[in-house]
């Protein structure tokens, strides 16, 4: 069970039926939505697909893939791609990065190379780390994703076995954000014995999904908006979740057909959920936005990476054994004001044996992208007095 190379390249007749599509784009009307609050807006829209017609080079962006060192294997009968960049440190630490919806792996590129050659970023050499980091099932290059059944859940257990059975490591950590989240946290919860820690990106507890939101009263002084923030995610802005994790496949026709379907569905979030002050080019740039898009096209994978939802919402979470706190490693957690929705230091410290809280003002759901330095500086902190186990 050994993984192949992997090297991204693109057939020239794909990208030339992606410019035909965009070329016979069929634009639907747009008024009264100056401020987005119906949706995506048309004028940025068409500006954003005419600089994808006439100055995005998906070659170039290809090649920045390439220059990571990247590996396909198939796990219980699913394909998982992942780049693994080796520390150039003498005790490196192994780590896995795990990245949520709609996110890909790209999302991580900016923190990779500071995490494992931290001496090259002014960073301590001692702080280095094996980095790994897969995209999920049925998201990107791991595809083509063809069973039911894997979600958040049963990636923990692909992530332990590709860390541990295939890459030989005997112990590791884990940072994630959004799904990846849940993924890092169940790591944490099921594989205590391999992880000497995990960092989350939000965070919340493992059996939210089948647990009411927290009270106002569960909030903390300090947490003042974050319970007014949560509800009205969940009142008001949570449509996408409550789709994909009822009827993805729907949707994936209409979004595997039409490119600016497609781009439109991903720049909504983009968009609404990072730290942006409603102008998305302050955190990515086109080519930024435009990069995440043709990662999802090129694969053909929104479809499979919004069942992500369905399948972990019809394998609700379960403990695998009676301790307490529910995720027993050391755990750190990185909370961006500007995320979408909060659950409490108290909430998360019943569940999860937490040994850092850092809160930042300044970033919002995509971190790894917005603020990837704040991320790497947190990542190192956290697990430096864990590296001796």
């Amino acid at each position: 069970m050994r993984p192949e190379a992997f090297e991204i390249t693109i057939a020239d007749h794909e990208l030339r039926d992606l410019r035909a599509r965009l070329e016979r784009t069929r634009w639907a009307d747009d008024f009264g939505n100056e401020d987005w609050s119906r949706g995506v807006e048309r004028g940025y829209l068409e500006a954003l697909i005419g600089h994808w017609l006439n100055a995005y080079d998906w070659r170039q962006h290809e090649a920045a893939m390439n220059a990571f060192p990247q590996f396909r294997i198939v796990l219980d009968d699913v394909p998982i791609h992942f780049i693994h960049q080796k520390s150039r440190g003498e005790q490196p630490l192994p780590l896995i990065l795990s990245h949520g919806w709609p996110w890909t792996f790209w999302d991580m590129h900016k923190i990779i190379r500071p995490l494992a050659d931290p001496a090259s970023f002014g960073g301590d050499p001692g702080d280095a780390f094996d980095v790994v980091v897969p995209s999920l099932p049925g998201f990107g290059f791991s595809n083509p994703l063809r069973g039911s059944g894997v979600g958040a859940l049963a990636t923990a257990d692909l992530w332990r076995k590709l860390m541990v059975e295939v890459l030989g490591y005997e112990h590791f950590g884990a940072h994630g954000g959004d799904w990846g989240a849940f993924v890092t946290a169940q790591l944490g919860h099921k594989y205590g014995r391999d992880l000497v820690g995990i960092h989350l990106l939000g965070g919340a507890p493992l059996d939210c999904f089948n647990e009411p939101l927290p009270g106002a009263s569960e909030y903390a002084a300090d947490e003042a908006g974050w319970y007014e923030r949560t509800q009205r995610f969940f009142a008001e802005r949570h449509a996408y979740l409550l789709l994909q994790a009822t009827r993805p496949q729907t949707l994936a026709y209409a979004l595997t057909d039409s490119p600016i379907g497609l781009c439109a569905w991903l720049l909504d979030k983009r968009r609404e959920w990072s730290d942006c002050n409603g102008e998305v080019e302050q955190r990515f740039t086109k080519d930024e936005l435009l990069t995440s898009v043709m990662i999802y096209w090129l694969t053909g994978t929104i479809g499979t990476s919004a069942r992500y939802y369905y399948e972990s919402r019809t394998n609700p979470w379960t403990p695998s054994h009676p301790g307490s706190p529910a995720v027993g490693v050391p755990t750190g957690c990185l909370k961006l004001e500007h995320d979408v929705c909060h659950w409490p230091r108290s909430a998360m410290g019943s569940k999860f044996n937490l040994r850092r809280w850092t809160r930042s003002a300044q970033g919002g759901h995509f971190a790894p992208m917005e603020e990837p330095e704040l991320v790497v500086t947190e990542i190192r902190e956290f697990f430096r007095p864990l590296r001796n186990r």
